[in-house]
């Protein structure tokens, strides 16, 4: 029997399995697919399994639900920073080995705060063809490849619809994209709210925090908002995103949120 916990990060839900003991002898990526299914599994978006680390606390696997494995995930890595300091695998002010990078983190009650690697790959007014239709979008990289597209009227747009085209375009081959549909809420209280489409998972999910990392700093850039910037995620619970920028290159990146570990099972 191997035990798993649950777990939720506005809104985004994650299965962590402690496998630093090597329990898992399958193939994580055939579990994930099983655990993460809604219907017949235990239910989320990934798979987090916590490891030995030679260079950090502990490293972070995050497979996403139908199989596939990611460099890294803002929202997973603050679950993640949770569960190893509650299990006492870590420190309050943690250090993360994640495919990404050196993150590190820090928890505080229910908040989880973590810094993520520098934004690279920025990519400012790409044109994307699509049905003959063209749409304006930029591009960021933080951690994980994301397509930010800003938008009038966030509640109008067909995530499901639009977000494959965009996450499957050629512009962004052969790994594709996540897409962030975004929306500038109030500029002067450097608000912005999100919709994201999650490559890996394939729908629309309630948050995404490297989703809302990526939004922010191309926000900040193109409206001139300013550090700590709130994100309003389809949850409708909020993120912040604080930064450091000049001439639009970003650094000392750090997301911040609520997250929870929900219960604890285990399963044959």
């Amino acid at each position: 029997m191997i035990k798993f916990t649950k777990s939720v990060a506005t809104g985004n839900d994650f299965i962590i399995i402690d496998n630093r003991s090597s329990v898992l002898s399958g193939d994580p990526a055939v579990l994930a697919k099983k655990l993460c299914d809604r219907f017949y599994g235990v239910g989320a978006d990934g798979l987090l399994l916590v490891e030995k680390s030679d260079s950090a606390d502990f490293r972070m696997r995050i497979f996403n639900s139908d199989g596939s494995e990611a460099e890294m995930c803002g929202n997973g890595s603050r679950c993640a920073a949770l569960y190893a300091y509650i299990k006492k695998i870590a420190p309050a002010d943690m250090k993360i080995e994640t495919m990404a990078g050196i993150l590190s983190a820090k928890v505080q009650g229910e908040n989880v705060k973590v810094k993520l690697t520098d934004p690279k790959e920025i990519q400012w007014n790409l044109c994307l063809m699509i049905h003959e239709c063209p749409y304006k979008v930029n591009f960021a990289n933080t951690g994980v490849p994301h397509v930010i597209h800003f938008v009038n009227d966030l509640e109008a747009i067909k995530v499901n619809k639009l977000g494959p085209k965009m996450r499957y375009h050629e512009e962004f081959s052969p790994h594709g994209a996540n897409v962030d549909f975004v929306k500038i809420t109030d500029k002067k209280k450097n608000k912005i709210a999100i919709r994201t489409y999650e490559r890996g998972v394939e729908n629309e999910t309630l948050a995404c925090g490297t989703g809302a990392v990526a939004s922010a700093i191309i926000s900040a850039e193109a409206e001139k908002l300013l550090s700590p910037v709130t994100v309003e995620t389809k949850s409708g619970e909020v993120l912040k995103v604080y930064f450091e920028s000049h001439e639009g290159n970003f650094k000392n990146v750090y997301l911040e949120g609520k997250a929870a570990l929900v219960y604890e099972g285990v399963m044959p």
